[in-house]
């Protein structure tokens, strides 16, 4: 089955790594359904029925965005709020449409791995910082799976430092 890559970057032309891993899935249109948040809905009008629906037609679901202000994109918190609604996702009378299925993050930021420890600039890890997501799918009974991130693409946004996260993004992919 393939897997399903919603993509939630405001800016997707301008990225650097977000933009390159994109290009590199569509190269697998076998293993992977594209789905990007912002240019299918600009205006943030969401398709909530067409959003369930592909969530049900996949049991792998990554969300990948770019980390900034130690968060996603608002379009992502937007998605979810739309999205994962009481009696489809959760509830007391709920069919629990998520239960079972592989959740992930794939996150792409700026600051260095370093900056996101304990005795780091920013105190925290980046997965103390997504702790809210993995409660989330948690709680809709999804299968949260470690996140995969990226580091230090403000300092490191050569050619050569992109190509090195080809493989180590794939091989996340391929390893839920």
């Amino acid at each position: 089955m393939k897997t399903l890559v919603i993509v939630i970057h405001p800016n997707i032309e301008e990225s650097v790594i977000n933009k390159r891993w994109i290009e590199e899935l569509n190269q697998y249109p076998e293993n992977f359904t594209i789905h990007e948040l912002h240019k299918l809905y600009p205006d943030e009008k969401i398709d909530i029925q067409a959003e369930q629906k592909l969530l049900e037609e996949h049991d792998k679901i990554v969300f990948q965005f770019p980390f900034y202000w130690f968060n996603s994109p608002p379009l992502f918190k937007k998605w979810l709020d739309q999205v994962l609604t009481y009696g489809w996702a959760y509830g007391s009378k709920s069919n629990y449409k998520m239960s079972g299925k592989k959740v992930a993050l794939v996150i792409s930021v700026g600051i260095d791995e370093s900056d996101y420890q304990e005795s780091g600039k920013y105190k925290y890890t980046l997965e103390e910082l997504t702790r809210p997501f993995e409660v989330t799918f948690e709680y809709i009974k999804s299968n949260y799976k470690p996140l995969f991130a990226y580091y230090g693409i403000e300092q490191n946004s050569s050619d050569e430092w992109i190509q090195k996260s080809i493989p180590l993004y794939l091989n996340f992919l391929n390893s839920l």
